[in-house]
């Protein structure tokens, strides 16, 4: 990270020592402070702050006791631009399509403008710097947000949300995913329905939140299903068409192959097709797929792509609509959400031949 990130527009001086009233230039007078200090949670701060009911007046004197001490000013929303600015590691495919789409539409719902950025996946210094600089009202930023990224825009007054983030974050982080276990379960349990025994998984990265939470979902369908989940059938690898294929030529050249396959992303399942037509099977005649996201080019594919469908349109409306709810400086209704995944049945699953 470049740069440090402070609130000389809030205040003057650091905050002030709980025991002496010492000024601490070190730490920036921000609403999480007030928080940390008064033992409360940030909500709570920012109802205070902006007048709002449902707090206790013992907690609303200390707040307001603490933001007098500490010299915080509310941040002027002419410091702020009317734009929410929506930050992605990699702008590269179809799946970001569907997330611009929704947050556009929320955009142009509150006549507020639309800023994209991309930081760079493998970045060792992200320009965070430049966003907080440019000071939108709120950010929005896609599968993950650092710790000292999350200091950075807290000290500058800017809200954020992570979309369908990609590790654990704290309690009191909002955002926005997808139901992502269950997804996985109803992938699997479909192919077991159609009497597959023998069935692989084709993850993502082990360090990926949603991929594991996949992975998970495949598991439970298995044990339910009273089928061993082999070792040998799960293979992690990168969310692309060219890591999904070399996946599953592994697979299929197996002495005792798969019937099945499920693909932790529909990128991947497009490999799987790839891998296939090499191995001369024909699915789903030779080879059942499904995978997840539901993009939607896999409508169009042949055969047609059963698949998880991934409500990514509706999952960047409800971040969005979050974002800005938090960019006027009220409180969120609820700090997580998870939308419900779906099934889409198509015509690349189909009974396992006798």
């Amino acid at each position: 990270m470049t740069g440090k990130a402070t609130l000389a527009d809030n205040a003057a001086d650091g905050p002030a020592d709980h025991e002496s009233g010492r000024s601490d230039s070190s730490r920036p007078v921000t609403i999480a402070y007030i928080a940390e200090s008064a033992g409360v949670s940030v909500p709570t701060v920012s109802k205070v702050i902006n007048g709002k009911s449902g707090v206790s007046a013992d907690t609303r004197a200390k707040v307001e006791e603490l933001v007098n001490r500490y010299g915080y000013r509310k941040p002027s929303g002419a410091n702020r631009s009317n734009v929410v600015e929506l930050v992605f590691r990699e702008l590269k495919d179809m799946w970001a399509v569907e997330i611009i789409r929704g947050v556009e539409r929320v955009a142009r719902r509150h006549r507020v403008g639309l800023m994209v950025s991309e930081f760079g996946l493998h970045d060792a210094t992200p320009t965070w710097d430049d966003t907080v600089s440019r000071r939108p009202n709120c950010v929005l930023s896609v599968a993950q947000l650092s710790a000292v990224e999350r200091e950075q825009l807290r000290a500058k007054g800017i809200p954020f949300v992570v979309f369908d983030p990609t590790t654990e974050l704290p309690d009191d982080v909002p955002f926005v995913g997808a139901t992502n276990w269950s997804g996985g379960r109803a992938a699997t349990r479909h192919l077991t329905e159609l009497g597959h025994r023998r069935i692989a998984m084709i993850s993502g990265p082990q360090d990926v939140l949603c991929c594991c939470a996949r992975l998970d979902g495949y598991r439970s369908a298995m044990r339910a299903a009273g089928l061993p989940v082999d070792p040998e059938l799960v293979v992690h690898t990168e969310l692309t068409r060219e890591d999904g294929c070399a996946a599953a030529r592994s697979l299929l050249a197996l002495p005792e192959r798969p019937t099945a396959i499920f693909t932790a992303n529909d990128l991947q399942a497009l490999g799987v097709y790839q891998a296939a037509r090499e191995a001369g099977m024909r699915i789903p005649d030779d080879l059942s797929v499904v995978g997840f996201d539901d993009l939607p080019v896999v409508a169009w594919v042949d055969p047609p792509l059963t698949t998880v469908h991934q409500p990514l349109t509706e999952m960047a409306v409800a971040a969005t609509e979050l974002a800005l709810t938090l960019g006027r400086g009220e409180a969120a209704p609820q700090v997580g959400l998870e939308i419900a995944t779906t099934l889409t049945v198509r015509a690349s699953t189909a009974p396992l031949k006798d």
